[in-house]
């Protein structure tokens, strides 16, 4: 059987699921304010299992803001928000740790421990979220194969300062997805790399997207992500990218102005809008 028709067997599993369970998350009308100033202003939109969602907007717009109000980091004034069903909105924080451990984070800057070898940052979801926690070896083994994911074998016994920018967001990936997440958040995955790099950065996010079958969330700067998460697939076969049939990504898109949901659509639509605001996005090509 080839990798399309595996790809499209998961996708449409993938379908079948969300129209059973509902949105694997969902915000409405949610509003986020520090002081007087309101970081999330009526913020409505879900994702079902097996979307993306690519979240776009200037800096300070509220991005990060929404995805930490996604895992409950942030509580909102008003609204409410549910992850895989559950209302999370006043969830008790011994609670949101059962949530927690069904997500992925791809922090900003790989969010790595410094004093920790990347063998132990890798496993720390593993050995400090509860009901993850699993034997020495059985950690290890997971470690190893999270690590193998993103090419990074070798590097088990060494410290963040020893590699590279990119190496450490590809460490970060691995981390992300050591728990094998329903759900992966991906907070700027790509800022401040290389154009070489960051392609592998999205490379490797589009892999485990496919692979798995997993739900995936992008905040992003760079519409060249965007481009590459909507037109390509992984290609078991080749393992690498090809591009994909029109739709067959399930990709949309989310554009984020001064805390408000200023459009929802697909990238055609995106490109196609005449807004000053919204063109300045699909403009940045890098």
């Amino acid at each position: 059987m080839g990798s399309g028709t595996l790809l499209a067997e998961r996708e449409s599993a993938g379908r079948q699921g969300a129209e059973r369970s509902g949105p694997v998350l969902r915000f409405d009308r949610v509003t986020v304010s520090f002081d007087e100033l309101r970081a999330l202003d009526e913020v409505s939109f879900e994702v079902h299992a097996g979307e993306s969602r690519v979240i776009l907007g200037a800096a300070g717009s509220g991005k990060t803001v929404l995805l930490k109000t996604a895992l409950g980091l942030i509580k909102p004034e008003s609204g409410r928000v549910w992850v895989f069903g559950e209302d999370i909105t006043e969830m008790p924080e011994p609670e949101l740790f059962a949530i927690r451990a069904r997500i992925g984070v791809l922090f900003q800057e790989g969010g790595l421990f410094d004093s920790l070898t990347i063998e132990e940052n890798v496993g720390y979801p593993l050995e400090n979220q509860p009901s993850l926690r699993c034997p020495p070896e059985e950690r290890s083994r997971r470690v190893r194969e999270a690590l193998r994911f993103v090419e990074l074998e070798h590097t088990l016994e060494k410290y963040p300062s020893e590699l590279s920018g990119g190496m450490r967001r590809r460490v970060g990936i691995a981390r992300a997805v050591v728990t094998e997440p329903e759900l992966v958040l991906y907070d700027s995955p790509t800022a401040g790399l290389d154009p070489i790099t960051a392609y592998t950065i999205i490379a490797l996010i589009i892999k485990e997207r496919d692979l798995r079958n997993i739900t995936t969330v992008v905040v992003t700067h760079r519409y060249q992500d965007a481009h590459f998460l909507t037109n390509f697939r992984w290609d078991t076969t080749t393992g690498s990218l090809r591009p994909a049939p029109p739709g067959q990504t399930r990709v949309r898109f989310l554009v984020l102005r001064e805390g408000r949901l200023v459009f929802e659509g697909t990238r055609a639509e995106l490109e196609a809008s005449r807004d000053p605001y919204l063109m300045k996005f699909v403009r940045r090509e890098e």
